[in-house]
């Protein structure tokens, strides 16, 4: 019995890929995804709110579709691809979505920007014209503390218009 529960505590070797760099390392069985980017990786963009699922600060993409990294264990990421906020932006530039969120004032506090803005990029990468209600629905599950979704919501609106039409200029709103 007790060789049973070393062996449940013995560390998990895994390999993920996290914003195109792969890493080999072994953790500890119960370690959370977002503990392990954050003090694994040094990926402190991700940040920790609830752990409980409940507002989508913790929000990465793993193999493309957006979840709450409170409530996956490191060890189910396991030959994954996640990309987190600080592989949105590319070679200095920042990703359409970092752009608009700046540029429509959707970061607010910033505490539950990262999150918003990897489950926009699903939002958009799913469907490239999103209306307003489309977005919101999209975001649910991310909680904005400040209350401004209004402007998240315009952020996401920017961000498709820039990703479909790069490059065009800003149309009034």
């Amino acid at each position: 019995m007790a060789q049973v529960m070393h062996s449940a505590l013995s560390p998990v070797p895994i390999t993920v890929t996290v914003n195109g760099t792969t890493y080999h390392h072994a953790v500890e069985p119960r370690m959370l995804l977002v503990y392990y980017l954050r003090e694994g990786l040094g990926l402190v963009g991700t940040h920790i709110g609830c752990d409980t699922t409940s507002c989508g600060a913790c929000t990465v993409l793993l193999n493309g579709l957006a979840v709450k990294s409170c409530t996956v264990l490191a060890a189910q990421a396991d030959g994954a691809e996640i990309l987190t906020v600080e592989g949105l932006a590319r070679n200095g530039q920042l990703h359409p979505i970092q752009e608009a969120f700046w540029l429509e004032h959707g970061l607010q506090c910033g505490f539950c920007t990262p999150g918003m803005m990897l489950t926009a990029l699903q939002v958009l990468q799913r469907n490239p014209d999103p209306s307003d209600p489309e977005i919101r629905r999209g975001l649910e599950g991310n909680l904005c503390r400040c209350t401004g979704y209004q402007h998240i919501v315009k952020a996401v609106r920017r961000a498709a218009r820039e990703m479909r039409f790069p490059s065009s200029p800003a149309r009034a709103d």
